[in-house]
């Protein structure tokens, strides 16, 4: 489920359209108890979700009663305001700034086009995939650390799951990987969570990035051939000073990025002790049956709620829920169905 506030919905309506997708039609006075939010916040966020496509209302059964609201799928809701959103980086601009990057760091020496002027340490690798086998074999032997600059906004979905493999491999070993990225088009701040929660793995975004890029070990550096068509396939540069330059080049930038968590939603950590109580309370305990299953007394039962309320800005336990729900924290209310969500990668 995905929420709606990485796309500029307000909170309220994040809440109140996750309520709808959850537990069903509802009209506004049940959605003003359950949420215990006042009627005029309610309205306010239903009027943003209607006029944003996300939530439709039902003609009214009998007169003097509110009509129930029913949500639109999400994977539909989530493509309306993507596209609402949406900052795409110019490819052309782009391209130039993969060329001049890679003139400056080479000295002129080799032109970003396949077989054109290839100096001494660089090798050309015609095709995608034989860069991806390049690229596997040296992870294997990699050691220290590798630096990359991805300057997709979004990836194909056989990207994503050729690229998995080698991630997992370094995190394995525990090989340092700092990761520069353009900020995703849709505005998702946490459309790279793998990247963001791995160990051992620095995350960083920047408006403007000069090339596609990958460095192995400070020795080897990766990058595309024709920046206007990847499958051309790529440029491996060995040569000790062009190398240098190239990471030159990274860390600069690198100084200049952000960690886009710190303007993102926050993550949710929750102790065993916490995940206990929450995965129990959502089972159906009440306080008093929760606090004797976990060995504690019914107020330590309380002060871990309103401290965890706190800690996640809500007002109530139902809302907390819905917020835990949100970064899957908490396992989903017995007896609820997860809707059929799919978010573009």
């Amino acid at each position: 489920m995905p929420s709606l506030a990485r796309w500029g919905v307000t909170q309220d309506a994040d809440l109140v359209y996750r309520t709808v997708v959850t537990f069903g039609a509802r009209p506004a006075p049940a959605l003003v108890s359950e949420l215990g939010l006042s009627a005029r916040r309610v309205h306010a966020a239903l009027a943003e979700l209607h006029e944003a496509g996300a939530v439709t209302a039902g003609s009214r059964r009998r007169a003097g009663r509110a009509p129930a609201w029913t949500a639109v799928p999400p994977g539909e809701v989530v493509e309306r305001l993507r596209a609402r959103r949406m900052r795409v980086v110019d490819r052309e601009t782009q391209s130039r700034s993969h060329r001049r990057a890679v003139e400056f760091a080479t000295g002129g020496r080799v032109r970003p086009c396949a077989g054109e002027q290839l100096g001494d340490g660089v090798h050309y690798l015609d095709s995608r995939d034989a860069a991806r086998d390049r690229l596997a074999a040296l992870n294997a032997v990699e050691r220290h650390e590798q630096l990359a600059i991805n300057t997709e906004q979004s990836f194909e979905v056989s990207s994503a799951r050729a690229a998995a493999p080698l991630d997992r491999s370094l995190m394995a070993r525990k090989i340092q990987l700092r990761v520069l990225n353009l900020p995703p088009g849709d505005g998702d701040l946490q459309v790279h969570p793998f990247l963001m929660n791995t160990p051992h793995c620095t995350y960083r975004e920047a408006a403007v990035l000069p090339l596609k890029l990958i460095v192995v070990d400070r020795r080897v550096a990766l990058f595309p051939a024709d920046p206007d068509d990847i499958e051309r396939g790529y440029l491996e540069v060995s040569h000790p000073a062009m190398v240098r330059s190239l990471v030159t080049l990274f860390e600069q930038r690198w100084d200049s990025a952000v960690d886009p968590r710190r303007c993102g939603m926050p993550g949710i950590v929750l102790s065993e002790r916490e995940r206990a109580l929450i995965n129990l309370l959502a089972e159906g305990h009440t306080d008093a049956s929760a606090a004797a299953q976990l060995r504690l007394s019914a107020r330590s039962v309380t002060t871990i709620m309103r401290g965890l309320m706190d800690r996640v800005g809500v007002e109530n336990r139902f809302q907390l829920g819905l917020a835990l729900g949100a970064v899957r924290a908490a396992s989903r209310p017995a007896g609820t169905e997860s809707p059929e969500t799919e978010e573009a990668s």
